[in-house]
């Protein structure tokens, strides 16, 4: 029997690529394995997963977190409708498991699989659980964490710590992630839609690190929104740079780089420390439960990496830690070393364990697809 898997998590980068990290290893160790991905059509998993080879089904689904009047109403609304698409979607499918990556997306399928008694994994990515994951993880049959702190909000005889899960072009050795020779390189992200404080910041710090033009090359993903703007400065600027609004090649650009600034998402982190680069970390200010501050001063506390908030952010503020990692080579081959000490290079093996055993119980079960298509008749759209 054909083995069946559904991941279901999108928005951001952040839900969306441990799960696709997931679905490669499944996929690598058994050819057999057929994955499925559940998303909506405003997401990046739209964009993404058809250029990375995936199926996506895509259900009407939004956030309540932060939503006020009409938009939460709305949001309400879409809830019944994207769970009876997602239940016709599983009987159709009939998979032996689903895992849930994080993101307002998982609720209605998750849900639907526990209606239809399909064993469910969630995975959470962040040191504090959203409020998705935290009512998912009532009914799941396995929880896997990033952080040990966020093991609390869940059943302990269900929550196994394993880090966070990341493609496997970030898991080299450290041997293999050693700079080329050249310029000193930066890779500034702001998550997949870019983020607008770091890149006005950056844009304000190339006059104060102008003496410093020869001698370094910048790598920008701006996000849509700001490239052209971001884009036109930089030339003007004649400094060394690749500006894109995003970046495909993200773990060679990992790999090349000499300091990374960023956001403090938990697969941002998780990419970073494996491999083992010092970072300038400047949390979202509006993250839920504040998440990213929190996740950032893991790695500030470990000396592997500085935090700015991002109310103190400032082009001089950011060119002063530029200036002084090109200046004490030392102290950024310690916290390069602190980085990947971090880092959790078979988080992602360590959950694709936990699904293999999930899918071995499921069709051990003589009988189970059959018995579920048989018990639920619905006009499936």
């Amino acid at each position: 029997m054909r083995k069946r898997v559904v991941i279901a998590g999108g928005g951001t980068g952040g839900h969306l690529y441990p799960g696709i990290a997931l679905a490669r290893a499944l996929m690598r160790h058994d050819m057999d394995i057929e994955i499925s991905f559940v998303g909506t059509q405003k997401g990046i998993e739209a964009k993404v997963l058809p250029r990375e080879g995936f199926n996506l089904k895509t259900i009407l689904s939004a956030g309540l977190i932060g939503k006020k009047k009409i938009s939460r109403w709305v949001s309400w609304f879409k809830l019944p409708i994207g769970t009876a698409q997602s239940m016709c979607f599983l009987i159709r499918k009939r998979p032996g498991l689903v895992v849930g990556v994080g993101g307002y997306v998982s609720g209605p399928l998750v849900l639907s699989a526990w209606i239809l008694r399909i064993p469910i994994l969630i995975h959470e990515q962040n040191s504090i659980p959203g409020m998705t994951n935290k009512w998912l993880g009532k009914i799941a049959d396995k929880i896997a964490v990033s952080f040990k702190e966020s093991s609390a909000s869940f059943p302990k005889n269900k929550v196994e710590v394993t880090g966070n899960m990341i493609r496997e072009e970030f898991c080299q050795p450290k041997e293999a992630s050693s700079k080329p020779d050249g310029p000193f390189r930066i890779l500034v992200l702001g998550g997949s839609q870019g983020a607008h404080s770091i890149n006005m910041a950056m844009l304000e710090a190339l006059q104060s690190i102008s003496d410093k033009k020869g001698e370094l090359h910048i790598t920008h993903q701006t996000g849509e929104a700001d490239f052209e703007l971001v884009s036109k400065q930089y030339k003007a600027s004649g400094f060394s740079s690749d500006i894109r609004p995003f970046i495909d090649d993200m773990g060679d650009q990992y790999r090349q780089a000499s300091l990374v600034i960023c956001r403090a998402g938990a697969t941002t982190l998780a990419e970073v420390t494996a491999c083992g680069k010092m970072s300038i970390l400047v949390p979202f200010p509006h993250a839920a439960h504040n998440h990213q501050e929190k996740n950032a001063r893991v790695l500030e506390a470990a000396n592997a990496g500085e935090l700015v908030l991002d109310e103190e952010l400032s082009g001089p503020r950011i060119a002063n830690s530029i200036i002084q990692a090109m200046e004490d080579p030392e102290r950024l081959e310690t916290m390069e070393e602190n980085s990947y000490k971090l880092g959790n290079r078979d988080a992602t093996e360590k959950v694709r364990l936990l699904c293999m055993e999930l899918l071995e119980e499921t069709y051990k079960k003589s009988g189970r697809t059959k018995k579920m298509q048989g018990n639920y008749v619905l006009s499936c759209f």
